[in-house]
Protein backbone atom coordinates (compact mmCIF):
# COMPACT_ATOMS: atom_id res chain seq x y z
CA UNK A 1 0.00 0.00 0.00
CA UNK A 2 1.28 3.31 -0.58
CA UNK A 3 -0.09 6.90 0.60
CA UNK A 4 0.42 10.16 -0.91
CA UNK A 5 -0.15 12.97 1.94
CA UNK A 6 -0.73 16.53 0.91
CA UNK A 7 1.33 17.80 4.16
CA UNK A 8 2.87 15.78 6.79
CA UNK A 9 4.72 16.04 10.44
CA UNK A 10 8.32 15.03 9.82
CA UNK A 11 10.53 15.75 12.60
CA UNK A 12 8.86 19.10 13.86
CA UNK A 13 8.28 20.15 10.34
CA UNK A 14 5.20 20.38 7.98
CA UNK A 15 6.57 18.76 4.45
CA UNK A 16 4.35 19.52 1.33
CA UNK A 17 4.12 16.44 -0.73
CA UNK A 18 4.94 13.23 1.82
CA UNK A 19 4.75 9.06 0.16
CA UNK A 20 4.64 6.75 2.74
CA UNK A 21 5.48 3.22 1.58
CA UNK A 22 4.23 0.62 3.45
CA UNK A 23 5.29 -2.76 3.33
CA UNK A 24 3.31 -5.88 4.11
CA UNK A 25 4.63 -6.13 7.96
CA UNK A 26 2.57 -2.99 8.53
CA UNK A 27 5.96 -0.87 8.53
CA UNK A 28 6.87 2.23 7.02
CA UNK A 29 9.37 0.84 3.96
CA UNK A 30 10.10 4.54 2.47
CA UNK A 31 9.27 7.93 3.05
CA UNK A 32 9.41 10.01 0.05
CA UNK A 33 9.52 13.89 0.15
CA UNK A 34 8.88 16.45 -2.54
CA UNK A 35 6.31 14.35 -4.69
CA UNK A 36 3.85 17.40 -5.96
CA UNK A 37 0.89 14.67 -6.84
CA UNK A 38 -0.13 11.50 -5.78
CA UNK A 39 1.76 9.21 -7.79
CA UNK A 40 -0.17 6.07 -9.73
CA UNK A 41 -2.07 3.72 -7.39
CA UNK A 42 -1.01 5.96 -4.39
CA UNK A 43 -4.37 6.67 -1.77
CA UNK A 44 -4.17 10.64 -1.29
CA UNK A 45 -4.56 11.67 1.83
CA UNK A 46 -5.43 15.43 1.72
CA UNK A 47 -4.79 17.80 5.26
CA UNK A 48 -2.03 17.32 7.42
CA UNK A 49 -0.79 13.48 8.31
CA UNK A 50 0.62 13.47 11.91
CA UNK A 51 2.16 9.79 13.80
CA UNK A 52 -0.49 8.01 15.27
CA UNK A 53 -1.90 9.40 18.71
CA UNK A 54 -1.33 7.54 22.14
CA UNK A 55 -3.82 7.82 24.97
CA UNK A 56 -1.66 6.44 27.35
CA UNK A 57 -4.38 6.46 30.22
CA UNK A 58 -7.52 5.06 30.03
CA UNK A 59 -10.28 3.32 32.08
CA UNK A 60 -12.62 2.39 29.20
CA UNK A 61 -15.85 1.92 31.18
CA UNK A 62 -15.44 5.28 32.89
CA UNK A 63 -16.80 6.90 29.43
CA UNK A 64 -20.77 5.24 30.44
CA UNK A 65 -20.15 8.13 33.32
CA UNK A 66 -19.92 11.03 30.52
CA UNK A 67 -22.79 13.35 31.27
CA UNK A 68 -24.38 11.98 34.64
CA UNK A 69 -21.80 13.30 36.45
CA UNK A 70 -21.38 16.94 35.31
CA UNK A 71 -24.98 17.27 37.34
CA UNK A 72 -24.45 19.52 40.37
CA UNK A 73 -21.16 19.51 42.26
CA UNK A 74 -19.04 18.04 43.83
CA UNK A 75 -15.78 16.61 44.34
CA UNK A 76 -13.53 13.63 43.14
CA UNK A 77 -14.54 11.54 46.09
CA UNK A 78 -18.19 11.67 45.13
CA UNK A 79 -17.44 11.39 41.65
CA UNK A 80 -16.18 8.14 42.80
CA UNK A 81 -19.10 7.03 43.88
CA UNK A 82 -20.81 7.34 40.56
CA UNK A 83 -17.80 5.53 39.38
CA UNK A 84 -18.50 2.44 41.93
CA UNK A 85 -21.73 1.99 40.85
CA UNK A 86 -20.85 1.74 37.05
CA UNK A 87 -18.26 -0.81 37.67
CA UNK A 88 -20.60 -2.95 39.78
CA UNK A 89 -23.04 -3.46 36.11
CA UNK A 90 -20.19 -4.74 34.60
CA UNK A 91 -19.86 -8.32 33.05
CA UNK A 92 -17.38 -9.38 30.63
CA UNK A 93 -19.82 -9.32 27.96
CA UNK A 94 -21.28 -5.71 28.63
CA UNK A 95 -17.65 -4.48 28.68
CA UNK A 96 -16.36 -6.21 25.71
CA UNK A 97 -19.19 -4.00 24.17
CA UNK A 98 -18.93 -0.93 26.14
CA UNK A 99 -14.79 -1.21 25.35
CA UNK A 100 -15.05 -1.94 21.67
CA UNK A 101 -17.47 1.10 21.45
CA UNK A 102 -15.28 3.53 23.29
CA UNK A 103 -11.60 2.03 21.37
CA UNK A 104 -14.09 3.09 18.02
CA UNK A 105 -14.46 6.32 19.28
CA UNK A 106 -10.65 6.63 19.92
CA UNK A 107 -9.60 5.84 16.43
CA UNK A 108 -12.30 8.44 14.85
CA UNK A 109 -10.17 10.85 17.00
CA UNK A 110 -7.34 9.65 15.60
CA UNK A 111 -5.97 7.64 18.61
CA UNK A 112 -4.23 4.48 17.13
CA UNK A 113 -2.47 2.64 20.84
CA UNK A 114 -4.78 2.86 23.78
CA UNK A 115 -2.92 2.25 27.84
CA UNK A 116 -5.49 0.60 29.50
CA UNK A 117 -5.41 1.06 33.51
CA UNK A 118 -6.93 -1.90 34.45
CA UNK A 119 -8.22 -3.31 38.09
CA UNK A 120 -12.09 -4.71 36.93
CA UNK A 121 -10.54 -8.41 37.81
CA UNK A 122 -13.25 -10.05 39.27
CA UNK A 123 -17.30 -10.28 39.93
CA UNK A 124 -19.31 -7.66 41.33
CA UNK A 125 -18.74 -9.34 45.00
CA UNK A 126 -15.24 -10.83 44.40
CA UNK A 127 -16.25 -14.03 43.29
CA UNK A 128 -13.84 -15.33 40.88
CA UNK A 129 -14.60 -16.22 37.05
CA UNK A 130 -13.87 -19.19 35.54
CA UNK A 131 -11.23 -17.73 33.73
CA UNK A 132 -9.79 -15.06 35.91
CA UNK A 133 -8.48 -13.14 33.36
CA UNK A 134 -12.01 -13.03 31.91
CA UNK A 135 -12.48 -8.83 31.93
CA UNK A 136 -8.90 -8.64 30.18
CA UNK A 137 -9.50 -10.36 27.33
CA UNK A 138 -12.68 -8.61 26.86
CA UNK A 139 -10.79 -6.00 26.78
CA UNK A 140 -8.25 -7.61 24.22
CA UNK A 141 -10.74 -8.39 21.78
CA UNK A 142 -12.46 -4.86 21.88
CA UNK A 143 -9.26 -3.75 21.20
CA UNK A 144 -8.93 -6.31 17.89
CA UNK A 145 -12.16 -5.65 16.57
CA UNK A 146 -11.63 -1.22 16.81
CA UNK A 147 -8.27 -1.64 15.01
CA UNK A 148 -6.01 0.18 17.45
CA UNK A 149 -3.43 -1.05 19.31
CA UNK A 150 -3.65 -1.79 23.60
CA UNK A 151 -1.31 -2.14 26.00
CA UNK A 152 -3.41 -3.64 29.32
CA UNK A 153 -2.08 -2.26 32.32
CA UNK A 154 -3.08 -5.28 35.24
CA UNK A 155 -3.28 -3.09 38.00
CA UNK A 156 -2.49 -3.75 41.50
CA UNK A 157 -5.41 -2.93 43.95
CA UNK A 158 -5.55 -4.68 47.50
CA UNK A 159 -6.81 -1.46 49.94
CA UNK A 160 -9.43 1.30 50.28
CA UNK A 161 -6.85 3.31 52.04
CA UNK A 162 -3.45 3.69 53.93
CA UNK A 163 -3.90 2.24 57.52
CA UNK A 164 -2.19 2.48 60.62
CA UNK A 165 1.42 1.38 60.25
CA UNK A 166 1.36 1.68 56.77
CA UNK A 167 -1.22 -1.53 56.36
CA UNK A 168 -4.16 -0.83 53.66
CA UNK A 169 -7.67 -0.32 55.21
CA UNK A 170 -9.95 -3.12 54.56
CA UNK A 171 -11.95 -2.72 50.96
CA UNK A 172 -15.24 -1.41 51.49
CA UNK A 173 -17.87 -3.80 49.15
CA UNK A 174 -17.88 -1.74 45.51
CA UNK A 175 -13.98 -2.31 45.16
CA UNK A 176 -13.73 -5.77 45.70
CA UNK A 177 -13.97 -6.82 42.37
CA UNK A 178 -10.95 -4.92 41.87
CA UNK A 179 -8.53 -6.82 44.74
CA UNK A 180 -6.66 -10.40 44.42
CA UNK A 181 -6.34 -9.94 48.16
CA UNK A 182 -2.63 -9.65 48.36
CA UNK A 183 0.56 -8.83 45.79
CA UNK A 184 1.37 -11.96 45.19
CA UNK A 185 -1.98 -13.15 44.26
CA UNK A 186 -2.31 -10.72 41.75
CA UNK A 187 1.74 -11.47 40.22
CA UNK A 188 0.03 -15.08 39.75
CA UNK A 189 -2.84 -14.23 38.18
CA UNK A 190 -1.10 -11.49 35.97
CA UNK A 191 1.45 -14.16 34.73
CA UNK A 192 -1.39 -16.48 33.66
CA UNK A 193 -2.70 -14.05 31.43
CA UNK A 194 -1.60 -14.55 28.06
CA UNK A 195 -3.59 -12.21 25.35
CA UNK A 196 -3.67 -13.28 21.60
CA UNK A 197 -2.61 -11.06 18.71
CA UNK A 198 -0.31 -8.58 17.62
CA UNK A 199 -2.11 -5.56 18.28
CA UNK A 200 -1.58 -6.12 22.24
CA UNK A 201 0.83 -6.04 24.59
CA UNK A 202 1.03 -6.16 28.51
CA UNK A 203 2.21 -3.84 31.59
CA UNK A 204 1.44 -3.48 34.92
CA UNK A 205 0.23 -1.08 37.37
CA UNK A 206 -0.05 0.30 41.14
CA UNK A 207 -2.79 1.89 41.44
CA UNK A 208 -1.81 4.41 43.86
CA UNK A 209 -0.09 4.27 47.43
CA UNK A 210 -3.27 4.59 48.66
CA UNK A 211 -4.31 1.00 47.27
CA UNK A 212 -1.18 -0.55 47.40
CA UNK A 213 0.74 -0.78 51.07
CA UNK A 214 3.55 -0.10 51.36
CA UNK A 215 5.28 -3.67 51.54
CA UNK A 216 3.46 -4.79 48.50
CA UNK A 217 4.98 -2.18 45.98
CA UNK A 218 8.39 -3.71 45.41
CA UNK A 219 6.31 -7.48 44.38
CA UNK A 220 4.19 -5.27 41.39
CA UNK A 221 7.93 -3.18 40.66
CA UNK A 222 9.78 -6.97 40.52
CA UNK A 223 7.03 -8.65 38.45
CA UNK A 224 7.41 -5.26 35.56
CA UNK A 225 11.26 -4.94 35.87
CA UNK A 226 11.75 -9.06 35.51
CA UNK A 227 9.69 -8.73 31.84
CA UNK A 228 11.01 -5.44 30.95
CA UNK A 229 7.30 -3.92 30.73
CA UNK A 230 5.86 -1.03 31.27
CA UNK A 231 4.76 -0.03 35.12
CA UNK A 232 1.89 3.02 35.57
CA UNK A 233 0.82 4.13 39.17
CA UNK A 234 -1.52 6.99 39.65
CA UNK A 235 0.79 9.78 41.83
CA UNK A 236 -0.33 12.12 43.83
CA UNK A 237 -3.85 13.06 42.06
CA UNK A 238 -5.37 14.30 45.24
CA UNK A 239 -3.74 16.39 48.47
CA UNK A 240 -5.58 14.07 50.41
CA UNK A 241 -3.34 11.52 49.27
CA UNK A 242 -0.41 13.34 49.98
CA UNK A 243 -1.45 14.03 53.78
CA UNK A 244 -2.25 10.47 54.28
CA UNK A 245 1.35 9.15 53.36
CA UNK A 246 2.96 12.03 54.81
CA UNK A 247 1.25 11.14 58.28
CA UNK A 248 1.63 7.40 57.97
CA UNK A 249 4.88 7.16 56.46
CA UNK A 250 6.42 10.79 57.08
CA UNK A 251 7.06 11.01 53.70
CA UNK A 252 5.04 11.62 50.07
CA UNK A 253 4.19 9.47 48.02
CA UNK A 254 6.89 10.35 45.43
CA UNK A 255 9.60 9.31 47.80
CA UNK A 256 7.97 6.15 49.22
CA UNK A 257 7.38 4.95 45.55
CA UNK A 258 11.35 6.04 45.24
CA UNK A 259 12.11 3.60 48.30
CA UNK A 260 10.31 0.63 47.18
CA UNK A 261 12.05 0.62 43.94
CA UNK A 262 8.93 2.01 41.86
CA UNK A 263 10.42 5.10 39.99
CA UNK A 264 12.79 4.20 36.76
CA UNK A 265 12.91 4.51 33.08
CA UNK A 266 9.86 1.96 32.66
CA UNK A 267 7.20 4.06 35.27
CA UNK A 268 4.74 6.55 33.90
CA UNK A 269 3.45 8.58 36.83
CA UNK A 270 -0.07 8.96 36.35
CA UNK A 271 -1.38 12.51 36.65
CA UNK A 272 1.36 14.01 39.21
CA UNK A 273 -0.77 17.20 40.20
CA UNK A 274 0.33 17.91 44.18
CA UNK A 275 3.94 17.85 43.70
CA UNK A 276 6.77 18.87 45.87
CA UNK A 277 10.06 20.48 44.10
CA UNK A 278 11.62 17.16 46.00
CA UNK A 279 9.26 14.79 44.07
CA UNK A 280 9.66 16.61 40.80
CA UNK A 281 13.35 16.36 41.34
CA UNK A 282 12.78 12.56 41.98
CA UNK A 283 10.39 12.33 38.84
CA UNK A 284 12.75 13.59 36.83
CA UNK A 285 16.17 12.50 37.63
CA UNK A 286 15.15 9.02 38.13
CA UNK A 287 13.65 9.02 34.34
CA UNK A 288 10.40 8.19 35.07
CA UNK A 289 7.55 9.09 32.91
CA UNK A 290 4.55 11.49 33.56
CA UNK A 291 1.19 11.11 31.95
CA UNK A 292 -0.89 14.38 32.57
CA UNK A 293 -4.57 14.22 31.62
CA UNK A 294 -5.82 17.78 31.84
CA UNK A 295 -9.75 17.06 30.83
CA UNK A 296 -9.90 14.64 33.56
CA UNK A 297 -7.85 16.99 36.04
CA UNK A 298 -10.05 19.66 34.96
CA UNK A 299 -13.60 18.39 35.22
CA UNK A 300 -12.89 16.16 38.60
CA UNK A 301 -11.55 19.43 40.20
CA UNK A 302 -8.56 18.33 40.65
CA UNK A 303 -6.00 21.03 39.74
CA UNK A 304 -2.63 21.54 37.44
CA UNK A 305 -0.10 19.84 37.34
CA UNK A 306 3.40 20.92 37.06
CA UNK A 307 3.95 19.43 33.60
CA UNK A 308 7.01 22.17 32.50
CA UNK A 309 8.99 21.72 36.00
CA UNK A 310 8.41 18.13 35.35
CA UNK A 311 9.46 18.60 31.66
CA UNK A 312 13.01 20.47 32.82
CA UNK A 313 13.69 17.79 35.96
CA UNK A 314 13.94 14.96 32.90
CA UNK A 315 10.83 14.00 33.03
CA UNK A 316 9.03 12.79 29.57
CA UNK A 317 5.19 13.51 29.65
CA UNK A 318 2.72 12.01 27.70
CA UNK A 319 -1.34 12.31 27.32
CA UNK A 320 -3.70 10.41 28.66
CA UNK A 321 -8.09 10.97 28.23
CA UNK A 322 -8.52 8.76 31.85
CA UNK A 323 -11.94 8.99 32.79
CA UNK A 324 -13.29 10.31 28.92
CA UNK A 325 -14.91 13.50 29.83
CA UNK A 326 -13.96 13.90 26.24
CA UNK A 327 -11.97 11.62 24.20
CA UNK A 328 -9.92 14.54 22.42
CA UNK A 329 -6.03 14.00 22.22
CA UNK A 330 -5.56 17.72 20.19
CA UNK A 331 -7.63 19.14 23.44
CA UNK A 332 -5.59 17.31 25.71
CA UNK A 333 -2.12 18.31 24.25
CA UNK A 334 -3.22 21.98 24.01
CA UNK A 335 -4.21 22.03 27.85
CA UNK A 336 -0.67 21.53 29.01
CA UNK A 337 0.25 24.77 27.78
CA UNK A 338 -3.33 26.22 28.28
CA UNK A 339 -3.47 25.49 31.78
CA UNK A 340 0.18 26.83 32.37
CA UNK A 341 -1.00 30.01 30.76
CA UNK A 342 -4.12 30.42 33.10
CA UNK A 343 -1.47 29.37 36.41
CA UNK A 344 1.65 31.69 35.44
CA UNK A 345 0.02 34.52 33.37
CA UNK A 346 2.66 34.39 30.42
CA UNK A 347 2.64 32.19 27.04
CA UNK A 348 4.83 29.98 25.15
CA UNK A 349 5.78 26.82 27.80
CA UNK A 350 5.48 24.24 25.28
CA UNK A 351 6.05 24.64 21.32
CA UNK A 352 3.51 22.54 18.82
CA UNK A 353 6.16 20.20 18.50
CA UNK A 354 7.02 19.27 21.88
CA UNK A 355 3.24 18.90 22.26
CA UNK A 356 2.78 16.58 19.24
CA UNK A 357 5.72 14.69 20.39
CA UNK A 358 4.04 14.16 23.90
CA UNK A 359 0.36 13.01 22.29
CA UNK A 360 2.61 10.98 19.70
CA UNK A 361 6.22 9.25 19.79
CA UNK A 362 6.40 10.22 23.87
CA UNK A 363 3.47 8.58 24.38
CA UNK A 364 3.94 5.37 22.45
CA UNK A 365 7.65 4.78 24.22
CA UNK A 366 5.47 5.06 28.06
CA UNK A 367 2.75 2.08 26.49
CA UNK A 368 5.86 0.29 25.45
CA UNK A 369 5.84 0.51 22.13
CA UNK A 370 9.10 2.74 21.13
CA UNK A 371 9.11 1.43 17.56
CA UNK A 372 5.34 3.71 16.54
CA UNK A 373 5.01 7.05 16.93
CA UNK A 374 7.08 8.77 14.12
CA UNK A 375 6.84 8.79 10.18
CA UNK A 376 9.70 6.94 9.48
CA UNK A 377 11.54 4.26 7.41
CA UNK A 378 11.06 1.00 9.72
CA UNK A 379 8.08 2.31 12.03
CA UNK A 380 5.04 0.88 12.55
CA UNK A 381 2.83 2.40 10.15
CA UNK A 382 -0.06 4.04 11.99
CA UNK A 383 -0.92 7.44 11.25
CA UNK A 384 -3.12 10.20 11.22
CA UNK A 385 -4.81 12.78 8.85
CA UNK A 386 -6.27 15.96 10.12
CA UNK A 387 -8.69 18.76 7.77
CA UNK A 388 -6.96 21.39 7.13
CA UNK A 389 -10.35 23.14 5.84
CA UNK A 390 -12.95 22.54 8.48
CA UNK A 391 -13.90 25.78 10.15
CA UNK A 392 -11.59 25.57 13.23
CA UNK A 393 -8.53 25.11 10.94
CA UNK A 394 -8.76 26.88 7.94
CA UNK A 395 -6.65 29.80 7.29
CA UNK A 396 -3.00 29.25 8.50
CA UNK A 397 -0.70 28.54 5.50
CA UNK A 398 0.73 24.96 5.27
CA UNK A 399 3.58 25.77 7.03
CA UNK A 400 1.70 26.43 10.28
CA UNK A 401 -0.13 23.72 10.19
CA UNK A 402 1.21 22.20 13.08
CA UNK A 403 0.10 24.75 14.73
CA UNK A 404 -3.25 25.00 13.75
CA UNK A 405 -4.28 20.99 14.57
CA UNK A 406 -2.72 21.56 18.01
CA UNK A 407 -4.76 24.81 19.08
CA UNK A 408 -7.55 24.56 17.37
CA UNK A 409 -8.51 20.97 16.27
CA UNK A 410 -10.39 18.40 17.85
CA UNK A 411 -10.94 14.86 17.21
CA UNK A 412 -14.18 16.14 14.62
CA UNK A 413 -11.06 17.22 12.60
CA UNK A 414 -9.86 14.09 11.99
CA UNK A 415 -10.59 12.24 8.53
CA UNK A 416 -8.12 9.37 8.30
CA UNK A 417 -6.71 6.86 10.80
CA UNK A 418 -4.34 4.23 9.81
CA UNK A 419 -3.02 1.20 11.73
CA UNK A 420 -0.57 -0.92 10.43
CA UNK A 421 -1.11 0.42 6.95
CA UNK A 422 -4.29 -0.57 7.12
CA UNK A 423 -7.53 2.32 7.26
CA UNK A 424 -9.17 1.92 10.02
CA UNK A 425 -11.16 5.35 9.85
CA UNK A 426 -12.07 6.69 6.16
CA UNK A 427 -13.04 9.79 5.68
CA UNK A 428 -14.38 10.19 9.19
CA UNK A 429 -15.85 6.69 9.08
CA UNK A 430 -15.02 3.56 11.10
CA UNK A 431 -14.25 0.76 8.52
CA UNK A 432 -15.21 -1.91 10.84
CA UNK A 433 -17.65 -0.50 13.69
CA UNK A 434 -21.19 0.66 12.07
CA UNK A 435 -22.62 3.28 13.97
CA UNK A 436 -20.12 4.27 16.84
CA UNK A 437 -22.48 6.54 19.08
CA UNK A 438 -25.09 3.86 18.23
CA UNK A 439 -22.67 0.97 19.68
CA UNK A 440 -22.02 3.52 22.53
CA UNK A 441 -25.61 4.30 23.36
CA UNK A 442 -26.67 0.79 23.66
CA UNK A 443 -23.45 -0.24 25.32
CA UNK A 444 -23.97 2.80 27.95
CA UNK A 445 -28.16 2.11 27.67
CA UNK A 446 -26.99 -1.60 29.36
CA UNK A 447 -25.42 -0.76 32.16
CA UNK A 448 -27.92 1.21 34.08
CA UNK A 449 -29.47 0.40 37.22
Amino acid sequence: MTYWCENAWLNDIVEPGVVLDIGADGRFGAVRTGVDAPPRGAVPLRGLTLPGLANVHSHAFHRALRGTVQVGSGTFWTWREAMYQTASQLTPGSYYALARAVYAEMALAGITCVGEFHYLHHGPGGERYDDPNAMGHALVSAAADAGIRLTLLDTAYLASGIGPHGRGQPLARQQLRFSDGTAGAWAERAAQFKPEGTHVRTGAAIHSVRAVPAGELSTVAAWAQEREAPLHVHLSEQTAENAACERVHGQSPTALLAEHGVLGRRTTAVHATHLSDGDISALGGSGTGVCMCPTTERDLADGIGPAPALRAAGATVSLGSDSHAVIDLFEEARALELNERLRSRTRGHWTAGQLLRAATEDGHAALGWPEAGRLERGALADFVTVALDSVRTAGPVARLAGESAVFAATSADVRHTVVGGRHVVRDGEHTTVPAVATALTEAIASLRP
